[in-house]
């Protein structure tokens, strides 16, 4: 599959494999859901009786003392004791095998191209970091919102554009179907395309 590039008639061959793909909704959910799980991190933390400091030494002898025996001051039933069944961090993360998960990105991509919002041009760089300069090349694409996908990561570029709120910057090892589909409009250079093709190949 051939397109032209947005910023010049350059002709890019696209795998079929990857950009030609039917869209499967269930799987593209199932991975985004798992991309987001895996982001959160629990934040419960309580300490059983081996976790806890001191107790070190039986408090008292065993037999003689008219008290119930105990061998630590930090038993559950003593004040500043460890907790029973102690709650700790949970991990949230979900388990989507390789193949699925690459399965997704290429429906993904496949379904961005069949709206028409999936732009690729020969190359992107802001090589100033400077804001403004990043508006007008924004502005000669016609992009508003979305994402842009390069080749590798530039931080001239990355300097250049973390102060526009609708317009976020990725380096294509680091796609994931969550930025993916909350993109209103993808733009990906040449090289960033050559190497998710070698990716999901």
């Amino acid at each position: 599959m051939q397109v032209n590039t947005t910023d010049t008639a350059t002709a890019v061959e696209l795998s079929p494999a990857c950009f030609e793909r039917d869209f499967n909704e269930s799987l593209v959910h199932q991975s985004v859901v798992a991309h987001l799980a895996g982001a959160r991190s629990g934040t419960r933390a309580q300490k059983g009786r081996s976790e806890v400091s001191g107790g070190g030494i039986k408090p008292f002898r065993q037999k003689g003392t008219g008290r119930a025996r105990a061998g630590t001051i930090r038993s559950p039933l003593w004040r500043g004791g460890g907790k029973v069944f102690p709650a700790g961090t949970r991990d949230f993360g979900q388990k989507v095998n390789r193949k699925m998960y690459r399965a997704a990105i290429a429906a993904i991509l496949s379904e961005l191209l069949r709206q028409d919002r999936l732009k690729i041009v020969e190359a992107f760089a802001v090589e100033s970091g400077r804001t403004r300069d990043a508006v007008a090349a924004l502005s000669a694409l016609g992009l508003e919102s979305g994402v842009i996908v390069t080749a590798e990561s530039d931080a001239s570029t990355w300097q250049a554009l973390r102060n526009l709120r609708n317009i976020d910057i990725v380096a294509a090892a680091e796609v994931n179907p969550v930025v993916l589909v909350g993109a209103e409009t993808v733009v990906m250079t040449t090289g960033a395309v050559k190497h998710i093709e070698e990716w999901l190949a």
